[in-house]
């Protein structure tokens, strides 16, 4: 059996280049970490074995093979460092060619390893604002036994974890706007709930906790029935099911009278307060439907210009139906704006615009709910220049993708100094770089925050936190010409009711926190300094190198070196050379 560490950047790739992997991969005996409090530092244990299979496990229970004798391998980490230690195995989730990757940190105390095969365990130390400053031990040990055997002690890899004075913000008072929408009903899908039933929004709780850990800012409502004609499954030779549902319950009395049930929603908006996720409730469903008319997703309400589809029951005739009459979905979207001023939580509510491709007809529905409901503010996330250069009044935040805040950089730098909300931007499944699917290289979730940084925007968006296929753990890659695997979720449906994190969430967690201390650097005066890192990190001289239009490669755009990041920690440390 071989062991060894690797980075916490480290992802395996299970080839057929196994001989070679199983040897090198393993050669690192010892790591030094840093951390700040509020802080963690990572990495990963690796085990390999050319001759024999192995049950591995982390749990002191008692274990034993189903198939017989077989060599146990149990895993154990010890430290004197004031830190919480998370230790858990790596699964791996296959790519859209069926190669499989690092990616789940599983739940699971012990699995099956096959000889000639990897298996990465994730160790992180938490270290928390009580943390004493210093330089700790710490040691991974490996001890073998077979069936009744007494274990004994194989290997024995070492660390160091040195703490430092300076401490991070909690998570919830991050200054970096991250707005990671939620898709809920496809959370109660894979638990087998009722939509918006106790069971329901105790899953939600875990899942918005992990949101909160990150830093997240928005809290997603949908607040009519599909506002994404369920994602176009219907191209989908095998769909799956990503249908989104309203969270508002609404009933037409025998009086005639409606009624709109907001219980729901304010028990969402009361779970994320209880993770400091506070800052923006955004609301979809009320502006730029996709819709389909050919395969049934169009406009129901007669002379409206959007396809919003508000569901209710009828008490006089005891079904379901669609609200059709204008004036009643004026009704509807009146009531809404008055529940938000009613709780103080219109200045943080943004009608979201996702991606509206019809400038005239988006003007059109603007125009309109402005003038039946004038509190509402507005946010865009936006893939084409043009509705950029429109800057049409009314929005207040703006999220252009990738590619068009490259190619318009200029001209959004002049927007952002006007609105008076928040600019971040956007990847989905383009542009390929950066990016955070399963095949990007996995310094670029990493990237992400950077380019915030380098960039002088506010934040990062995607729309993918939970947008699952059917059988994510199985099978992730879904409708791979247009969403490479990866490009639905940062976390995956755990078995007991909590998310299970991924590596791409881990990464991207420790962008985050690099942003967080750039900004406590530059309070410090060191500005100057941040800044010359980041002209070593990014090698591209124009924002408009960024557009896949450039040609440039992912290395001809930025460093994917990881220790010219980790040099981000060592700018208040004895001088380096940070060369032009």
């Amino acid at each position: 059996m071989n062991v060894g560490l690797q980075s916490m950047f480290y992802k395996y790739v299970w080839s057929s280049n196994w001989w070679k992997q199983g040897r090198n991969d393993t050669s690192v005996k010892h790591m030094d970490l840093h951390c700040l409090k509020r802080d963690s530092a990572a990495f990963q244990a690796l085990l390999h074995s050319d001759e024999e299979e192995m049950l591995v496990t982390l749990s002191r229970d008692a274990l034993l093979w189903k198939g017989g004798p077989i060599t146990i391998v149990r895993c154990e980490v010890e430290t004197d460092a004031p830190v919480k230690v998370e230790l858990r195995w790596i699964g791996l989730i296959e790519d859209d060619h069926r190669v499989p990757r690092s990616d789940v940190l599983l739940e699971e105390s012990h699995l099956y390893v096959p000889k000639r095969k990897i298996q990465p365990a994730w160790v992180e130390l938490h270290a928390d604002e009580s943390a004493a400053p210093g330089t700790y031990a710490g040691k991974i040990s490996f001890y073998t036994h077979t069936m009744f055997e007494e274990e004994t002690l194989e290997h024995e890899l070492t660390f160091s974890l040195t703490i430092h004075d300076e401490m991070l913000p909690p998570s919830s008072e991050y200054s970096f706007y991250l707005d990671l929408w939620q898709h809920n009903c496809n959370i109660a899908r894979k638990y087998e709930v009722n939509y918006w039933s106790d069971a329901h929004f105790e899953i939600l709780d875990h899942y918005l906790e992990s949101l909160g850990q990150l830093g997240q800012k928005a809290l997603s409502l949908i607040v009519s029935e599909e506002p994404w004609s369920g994602q176009r499954t219907f191209i989908d030779v095998e769909p799956s099911d990503l249908n989104e549902y309203s969270i508002v319950p609404v009933v037409k009395l025998r009086d005639g009278r409606f009624q709109y049930d907001f219980s729901h929603l304010d028990r969402y908006v009361a779970v994320g307060e209880k993770h400091g996720i506070t800052q923006e409730i955004e609301v979809f469903g009320l502006i730029s439907i996709w819709r389909h008319d050919d395969e049934g997703y169009t406009g129901i309400v007669e002379g409206y210009p959007d396809a919003i589809r508000v569901r209710y029951f009828d008490e006089a005739a005891g079904c379901f139906k669609f609200i059709r009459d204008p004036d009643d979905l004026t009704s509807y979207i009146q009531a809404l704006e008055r529940h938000f001023m009613e709780k103080g939580w219109i200045e943080r509510v943004r009608v979201v615009a996702d991606e509206p491709a019809d400038i005239p007809l988006f003007e059109r529905s603007l125009n309109y709910l402005q003038s039946i409901a004038p509190h509402f503010r507005y946010k865009a996330a936006v893939n084409h220049t043009s509705f950029i250069q429109k800057e049409i009044e009314g929005i207040v935040d703006y999220v252009p993708d990738l590619e068009c805040a490259a190619e318009e950089f200029d001209q959004l730098m002049m927007l952002k100094k006007e609105i008076k909300g928040t600019m971040a931007y956007y990847v989905c499944c383009n542009p390929d770089k950066p990016n955070t699917f399963i095949s990007s290289p996995s310094i670029e979730c990493r990237v992400i925050p950077w380019l915030v940084e380098k960039l002088k925007l506010d934040g990062f968006l995607r729309w993918n936190y939970t947008v699952w296929p059917d059988d994510p753990l199985h099978k992730l890659s879904y409708r791979p010409l247009i969403w490479k695997a990866g490009d639905t979720n940062f976390v995956y449906p755990g078995k007991r009711g909590a998310p299970l994190l991924s590596l791409r969430y881990k990464w991207l967690q420790r962008g985050i926190r690099d942003y967080e201390y750039m900004q406590m650097l530059k309070k410090e005066g060191y500005a100057e300094q941040v800044d010359r890192l980041l002209k070593t990190v990014f090698l591209f001289g124009q924002p408009s190198e960024l557009a896949p239009g450039s040609g440039k490669t992912a290395g001809q755009l930025y460093s994917l070196q990881e220790e010219d990041y980790d040099r981000l920690y060592a700018l208040k440390g004895e001088p380096f050379d940070l060369a032009e």
